[in-house]
C-alpha cells in the first residue's frame, strides 16, 4: 500500500522479490504482518539488503506479540533490520493519515485481519480466517471493500481456520461490504474449478464480487 510518501507492506510472502521488480518497489517505510505462517513471512530475508545499503534503519514492523516472537525465533538474523512494535487486539495504529486496526479473526495464534480506514474508504483485509469472531464482524460491518480467505472451492477442509469461495461471499453480503475481493484462492481442492469458470459463476453478483489478482491495485 502506498500513501502519500510512505510505502506500508503487509506481509512478506516467499516471493516478495518478484513483486517488488514487477512493482518497481525499492524500499517500504512500514511493515504489518498479518500473521506467522510461512506463505506470510518467508520472503522476509529479501529486505536484508534494503536496510543495509538503502534505508539504514531498521524497518518499524507491527503485529500481534506472538507473531512478532514467532518471527523472531525463525529468523533471528534478521531483527536487526526490524523496530518491533507489538500490537494488541483491535488496537489501531496510524500511518501517514491511514488507520490500521488489528482484528482478531479465526486461524493461527495471533492473527489478524486489518481494518484500513482513510477519511473516504473503509477497508477489511483478512487473508486467512474462517467465519469472523462477533465482535470482529460487527466492526467492519457496512465496509466500502472486503478482501478476505476464499482458500477453497466447493468442500471446505479447514471451516475453522479458513473460508471456502461460497462462505466468504455469504459473510461478505450478511455483513453489506460494498466490494468483496476473493484472496488466498486455492481452486484444485476438492474440485477443481479455473478461473474462467469461477468469473462465470460469480457473475450473478454483478460485479459487487470479483476474485483478487496479482497487481491489483485501487485507491482508497
Amino acid at each position: 500500500m502506498v500513501t502519500g510518501a510512505t510505502r506500508t507492506l503487509i506481509d512478506t510472502p516467499p516471493d516478495i522479490r518478484q513483486y517488488f521488480l514487477r512493482e518497481n518497489v525499492r524500499y517500504i517505510d512500514d511493515l504489518i504482518f498479518t500473521h506467522w505462517h510461512y506463505d506470510h513471512v518467508g520472503g522476509l530475508g529479501e529486505l536484508e539488503y534494503m536496510v543495509q545499503l538503502l534505508t539504514k534503519a531498521p524497518v518499524a514492523t507491527y503485529a500481534s506479540p506472538y507473531t512478532l516472537a514467532s518471527i523472531g525465533k525463525e529468523f533471528e538474523y534478521m531483527m536487526y533490520c526490524l523496530a518491533t512494535c507489538p500490537i494488541e487486539p483491535f488496537e489501531t495504529i496510524t500511518i501517514d493519515d491511514v488507520s490500521y486496526t488489528a482484528l482478531p479473526v479465526t486461524h493461527a495464534i495471533g492473527t489478524y485481519g486489518y481494518l484500513i480506514e482513510t477519511d473516504e474508504t473503509r477497508l477489511f483485509y483478512a487473508s486467512d480466517t474462517g467465519k469472523l469472531p462477533p465482535e470482529t464482524a460487527e466492526r467492519i460491518r457496512g465496509v466500502d471493500v472486503l478482501a478476505m480467505d476464499a482458500t477453497y472451492w466447493k468442500e471446505n477442509g479447514y471451516p475453522q481456520h479458513h473460508h471456502s469461495i461460497q462462505e466468504c461471499i455469504e459473510e461478505g453480503l450478511e455483513l453489506d461490504a460494498g466490494k468483496i475481493y476473493l484472496t488466498h484462492m486455492c481452486m484444485h481442492y476438492s474440485e477443481p474449478i479455473t478461473l474462467a469458470e469461477l468469473e462465470e459463476y460469480l457473475k450473478q453478483y454483478d460485479g459487487r464480487v470479483v476474485p483478487a489478482s496479482d497487481g491489483l491495485s485501487f485507491e482508497i
